[in-house]
């Protein structure tokens, strides 16, 4: 493999998750060769899939939102625009155990106000607790999520300062800021959480409307991905472990010396602090304290439809005052035929629960979706079982925001990609998108810089 990414304007791409696939395909399109390093047999990251009794099994549930605009580029660059599902309007039904439960529906109104009849008619709170959201909401409007000391603090004191109760919170406020940081409220950062918040929820009306993949993940960002890259003359090795990068830019690719141009590393922070040298990054070592937050998937087939609300059916809802958070119906895109139903129970900010055994879970959420889904009482449960991301995001709790390093490193030719850089967005597929297109940009300037000393013929 020595030499395998040489020659002029030849850039190799470290990790092939979604930030180096967005860096890889950015290239092309300038007319730079990549070639994208990924040591696991498949492309997609944190975001693949697998097979299961007959069904395509995603690792867990990813949704982007309108507002994803770098992400949904990406789906544009992978001819999937057509391969997702985004809703109309921002609509979430909102089950509790104990009795009726809630909607949020935006209004057809510029934003903020788009939200401001759906906090009005939020049955899950009480008057008074809606007239403090609908306040507490125009603040954080107006906080600024750059400024460091946001960073500093944590959004659970902020609402508590802002007579946001704990049923608010937990209601209200933790339903979308878990969800979006994987980090409960209480826990998070104001800078990134305001940030969610104003982007998704009080920015453009149909900022929060919610997109969902309609094809597996591994066909997504894997398969089509892979197939994008090398359409456009690019390369994909796969299997291919990265132990070490060096000035120059070259790195050692299963033990072979490769030289490039440009180096993009994509990798987990915990990985890019052990290839990434001294001398570009002489803090590396502060990156460890970014930490991960765990996410747990929950999967259970029934042998009839249960997930409604309402009387109708839904392609997802969420939950408050339960274990459970959100739940999506997989049954289409998973290939389940017959008259069954798999659904797939995403949760966040998952510590509590990321080394219960399989055997306890099932009998915690199996009769925490029988008190949702009244449904599921009646149905045969036909399988189950559970996916866990240990290391799904870095902890984005407070002054997690200075440890997050810029794309740029202290050596010409090497740059970092993540979602855990400093992209201006919490740890999502936006935020990794962004900062491939990051790195993609450093690169090609980069690049331009060597034509123009005559070190590059391109």
């Amino acid at each position: 493999m020595s030499g395998a990414a040489g020659g002029a304007g030849d850039v190799a791409v470290v990790g092939g998750g979604l930030a180096g696939i967005t860096a890889a395909l950015a290239l092309q399109e300038t007319g730079i060769r990549a070639t994208v390093y990924e040591a696991r047999p498949r492309l997609g990251g944190a975001t693949h899939s697998f097979t299961r009794g007959g069904l395509t099994v995603d690792n867990g549930q990813h949704i982007f939102l309108k507002c994803c605009s770098a992400y949904r580029g990406l789906l544009g660059r992978l001819g999937a625009a057509d391969r997702v599902r985004v809703q109309d309007r921002f609509d979430v039904r909102v089950l509790t155990p104990d009795g009726p439960g809630g909607r949020l529906r935006r209004a057809k109104a510029p934003g903020p106000l788009h939200l401001l009849p759906a906090l009005a008619g939020y049955r899950l709170l009480s008057p008074a607790d809606r007239l403090r959201a609908v306040r507490a909401s125009l603040a954080l409007d107006r906080l600024d999520p750059d400024d460091p000391a946001l960073d500093r603090s944590a959004m659970g004191g902020w609402l508590a300062g802002h007579g946001q109760r704990s049923r608010a919170r937990d209601a209200l406020w933790d339903l979308f800021v878990t969800a979006s940081l994987n980090i409960r409220v209480d826990d998070a950062a104001l800078g990134p959480a305001a940030m969610v918040c104003q982007t998704a929820l009080l920015g453009r009306s149909d900022a929060a409307d919610i997109g969902v993949p309609a094809i597996p993940l591994g066909d997504l960002h894997g398969t089509l991905a892979a197939a994008r890259i090398r359409r456009g003359g690019g390369r994909v090795e796969l299997g291919a472990k990265v132990t070490a990068v060096e000035a120059g830019p070259k790195l050692v690719v299963d033990g072979s010396p490769v030289s490039a141009d440009a180096v993009v590393i994509a990798v987990p922070h915990r990985a890019a602090a052990s290839l990434v040298p001294e001398e570009a990054s002489p803090d590396r070592v502060r990156w460890d304290g970014l930490g991960s937050s765990p996410i747990v998937n929950v999967h259970v087939v029934y042998d009839r439809p249960v997930l409604e609300a309402d009387g109708a059916a839904r392609p997802f809802v969420a939950a408050v005052g339960s274990p459970v958070q959100w739940v999506f119906d997989r049954t289409e895109v998973s290939g389940l035929s017959g008259g069954g139903q798999y659904l797939a129970v995403s949760v966040s900010a998952a510590d509590r629960w990321i080394d219960t055994p399989t055997a306890e879970l099932r009998d915690v959420y199996l009769a925490a979706l029988e008190r949702l889904f009244p449904a599921a009482r009646r149905a045969r449960v036909t399988d189950f079982f559970v996916t866990r991301e240990r290391h799904a995001t870095f902890r984005q709790s407070p002054g997690s925001g200075a440890l997050r390093p810029a794309s740029a490193t202290r050596l010409p030719g090497l740059f970092l990609a993540g979602a855990w850089t400093d992209t201006g967005w919490p740890d999502t597929m936006e935020g990794a998108v962004r900062s491939g297109l990051t790195a993609a940009r450093l690169v090609r300037r980069h690049l331009q810089g060597m034509t123009a000393d005559g070190v590059s013929g391109r």
